[in-house]
């Protein structure tokens, strides 16, 4: 009787806690339309027609599976940068060392360092040992870095490129990973666990003594105009679209504005984070507006990489989130009907798609942790 009691008295305070669990449960296998008032315009962009591979941009959606990209084209009317604009498209792998169901974790770190590893693992092999990411070998050959994310930098998939530890939930200690890491770049947010720690240290302190230059603000960061940069203006997540605007792009765009200062080329790793989080709470309307926030940002690295014509853009998923499927809509309209079969991931491949040159590459199907090794052929790491 006592152990069902408290297990009655866990799950009372776990949605509590935890109203977001309530909310998708609540529309789990129901019906949800969405409707975009305002679509925007996607412009043809040619793509560049050299061959030489100086850059490289990954792009993940965190969660984003051909669904969501299909329902975000709907949504628009039947465009977006990301399909309308890339020269190949494949299907990635997402399963994990341990399990057919992955997180960021250990898809991330995949895709980081190469070999795919344990569940809730970010940036070490099987048996926990740390691995170098394509951060660390870029930066070893001379390449420019940098991590660009609308999530906390302890979240997986950022901590997947900069960070070490065989469980993710270790934030505290993840975090302090970034002190040693050698990413030149880095934009995101969880301020709070820099300062304020229960070690006593000041990541902060530290990193401005290894030379980072640390704006607080956009207005901040504009203003910069080379160096290193550990940008972190939020206290956990960035706001919501509607609040925090084109900052992913812009974030981004200044990124690759200082990296590419760099004669030698730049390897650079940007997350729309906060579309796993629609997915793990079934919000069809947040999910899309975080879809397109993403493309915008995807159009504008296009634009970018098209004028370079040294640069190739990935752009993929670690998994899928939500197990949203489209059950009605109308193109003309941009009115989209969606299900939702689960607040968690799920098992199914996940699309890539490649901008510039290199793109042939990632035609096919291959596991995750390909992505890596292409990725080291063509920067010749």
């Amino acid at each position: 009787m006592n152990r069902i009691m408290n297990r009655c008295l866990v799950t009372a305070l776990a949605l509590v806690l935890v109203p977001g669990v309530m909310l998708a449960q609540d529309r789990r296998d129901k019906e949800q339309t969405y409707v975009m008032e305002h679509p925007y315009k996607v412009t043809k962009i040619t793509p560049p027609q050299g061959k030489k591979v100086k850059n490289v941009i990954l792009m993940i959606g965190d969660g984003m599976s051909l669904m969501h990209v299909y329902s975000a084209w709907t949504a628009n009317r039947g465009k977006l940068f990301l399909t309308d604009n890339c020269q190949a498209v494949g299907l990635s792998k997402t399963y994990c060392a341990d399990r057919l169901i992955t997180d960021s974790g250990a898809s991330g770190t995949a895709m980081a360092i190469g070999q795919k590893t344990l569940y809730h693992a970010v940036g070490v092999d099987t048996l926990g040992n740390p691995q170098p990411s394509l951060v660390n070998l870029a930066a070893d050959k001379g390449l420019s870095t940098g991590i660009v994310v609308t999530c906390r930098l302890w979240d997986a998939t950022p901590a997947d490129f900069c960070c070490h530890n065989i469980d993710r939930d270790q934030e505290e200690a993840i975090v302090a990973d970034y002190v040693n890491s050698p990413v030149q770049y880095v934009f995101g947010g969880g301020a709070k666990l820099f300062k304020n720690r229960k070690d006593g240290r000041d990541l902060f302190t530290e990193l401005r003594a290894k030379g980072y230059q640390m704006p607080k603000t956009w207005e901040e960061l504009a203003q910069i105009r080379s160096g290193k940069v550990f940008t972190v203006p939020y206290e956990v997540d960035a706001p919501v679209p509607a609040e925090r605007g084109d900052i992913l792009a812009r974030a981004s765009l200044k990124g690759i504005d200082l990296l590419d200062q760099n004669k030698k080329g730049f390897f650079m790793m940007i997350e729309g984070s906060q579309l796993d989080d629609y997915g793990h709470f079934n919000d069809l309307n947040m999910l899309m507006q975080e879809m397109h926030d993403f493309d915008r940002t995807i159009g504008a690295i296009y634009e970018w990489a098209a004028r370079d014509g040294e640069t190739l853009v990935i752009v993929t998923a670690d998994h899928e989130t939500g197990g949203l499927t489209l059950v009605g809509g109308e193109l003309k309209e941009g009115k989209i009907v969606g299900k939702f079969s689960t607040g968690d991931h799920s098992g199914v491949m996940v699309p890539v798609y490649a901008f510039g040159p290199g793109a042939e590459e990632f035609t096919g199907i291959y596991e995750n942790s390909d992505i890596f090794h292409k990725i080291k052929k063509l920067l010749g790491l």
